[in-house]
């Protein structure tokens, strides 16, 4: 699919600094008050004392008692038992919570229409893949939804958060994901790096599409056990296809 689907208005994403944090909790809270509902996301369950990455434990409990005091707030991360993963999360989707509070459990297959804010915190430590995955847990409806990168510190953003930031369309920024941290080997286990393509890179599907249907082709027309060396490479090569 390379369109939204119809009346899906574009995500308004937004790096933050922390220092502009009371400013983004003001428009969350606007839009509670709209009838809207939210996501903080954080990528720890509990709080390390070897790094200041924010945990859904401490982060729900400083937005409970200060923040958020006057919302409704849930709790969500992978230690839950199954029953109450679901349980927060149909309540959730029953609107008895403003806010849900969660690790990246909601990542993909969350569905909650009515939710139209997605703060990240720590952003700059997610990949780009993620980041676009969590940020689809928004713009579910016809609703105006945004999502905020929140940074761990106040550097310069990195080229990452820069290109989620600006678009919000998946094949670009898969394409974007590669180019930054290499894909990595097609037949091996490398899984970033450099490319172990000769001529083409992944980008080039017409250029891909044209080898295979040539490939296709030689090895229906002519009788490849014929040529010795090519035949011991597709083999090999089949072999390692079968392996990954």
């Amino acid at each position: 699919m390379n369109e939204r689907p119809a009346n899906r208005l574009p995500i308004k994403t937004q790096i933050i600094s922390p220092v502009s944090a009371a400013k983004i909790y003001d428009a969350v809270d606007k839009e509670i008050a709209a009838g809207r509902q939210a996501y903080v996301i954080c990528s720890l369950i509990e709080e390390n004392p070897d790094n200041e990455v924010k945990s859904v434990q401490a982060e729900y409990k400083r937005l409970k008692n200060s923040v958020f005091g006057h919302r409704s707030i849930g709790l969500l991360h992978g230690k839950m038992k199954p029953a109450e993963k679901d349980e927060v999360m149909q309540d959730f989707k029953n609107k008895k919570y403003d806010i849900l509070v969660s690790t990246t459990v909601v990542e993909v297959g969350v569905d909650v229409p009515n939710a139209t804010c997605i703060l990240i915190e720590n952003a700059d430590r997610f990949g780009l893949a993620q980041l676009h995955q969590l940020r689809g847990r928004v713009g579910r409806s016809g609703y105006q939804s945004y999502c905020y990168l929140m940074m761990s510190g106040n550097s310069k953003p990195s080229e990452r958060l820069r290109e989620v930031e600006k678009s919000n369309d998946g094949f670009y920024l898969a394409e974007v994901d590669m180019q930054l941290r290499g894909p990595g080997e097609i037949y091996g286990r490398m899984q970033s790096g450099a490319l172990n393509l000769q001529i083409a890179t992944l980008a080039d599907t017409k250029l891909i599409a044209q080898a295979q249907k040539a490939a296709k082709w030689f090895v229906e027309s002519e009788d490849i056990s014929r040529y010795a060396g090519l035949t011991d490479r597709v083999r090999y090569y089949q072999r390692l296809t079968t392996l990954n």
